[in-house]
């Protein structure tokens, strides 16, 4: 499933954004709401994450990252877990590579050879970078900035799965 988007060539403003979120530091600005949202969603995560540091690292990282580019986290949640199903080590056919399935070409666009897709934060850093740049592409259409994020611009199956575990999952209740 080819996740995480075009080409640089195709989008050098998108290339300018990644470097960009590359280089801000992480870190919560409420912290008491973030401490109420990542007890309410361990819970959620426990069966897909089984181990509480790994999970508290995957929670952490998608509230952090998500809203240092104002996407709700919930949203970055339904994301991972229809592009990985949380198997931080998961490698598409077409190398889309971590949690958000990030497209390997990403790394030597921005020249970064040491940088890991299969890590965490570095990942869902990329990947909620780039879900923004399509959300701001497409006006706020959820529906074709997630089929732009997976590759799928023009079907809805895509969007239809995030959605799903989205309300299924992920939505407050």
């Amino acid at each position: 499933m080819p996740a995480a988007g075009a080409t640089a060539e195709q989008d050098p403003v998108l290339r300018e954004k990644l470097k960009a979120a590359l280089d801000e530091p992480l870190d919560f600005e409420d912290r008491f709401a973030a401490e109420v949202w990542l007890i309410d969603m361990a819970g959620r995560l426990a069966p897909k994450v089984p181990d509480p540091g790994e999970r508290l690292e995957i929670l952490t990282t998608v509230h952090r990252e998500a809203s240092r580019v104002g996407l709700p986290p919930e949203m970055i949640l339904a994301v991972i877990d229809v592009e990985s199903g949380f198997q931080r080590y998961a490698v598409s056919r077409a190398n889309a590579q971590g949690l958000m399935q990030v497209m390997r070409f990403w790394l030597a666009e921005l020249d970064m050879p040491g940088y890991a897709l299969l890590d965490v934060r570095e990942n869902v850093r990329m990947g909620c970078t780039i879900l923004r740049h399509y959300y701001d592409l497409e006006k706020g259409n959820w529906t074709r900035a997630l089929a732009r994020y997976n590759g799928s611009l023009g079907s809805r199956t895509y969007p239809d799965q995030v959605f799903e575990r989205l309300r299924t999952r992920w939505f407050r209740q």
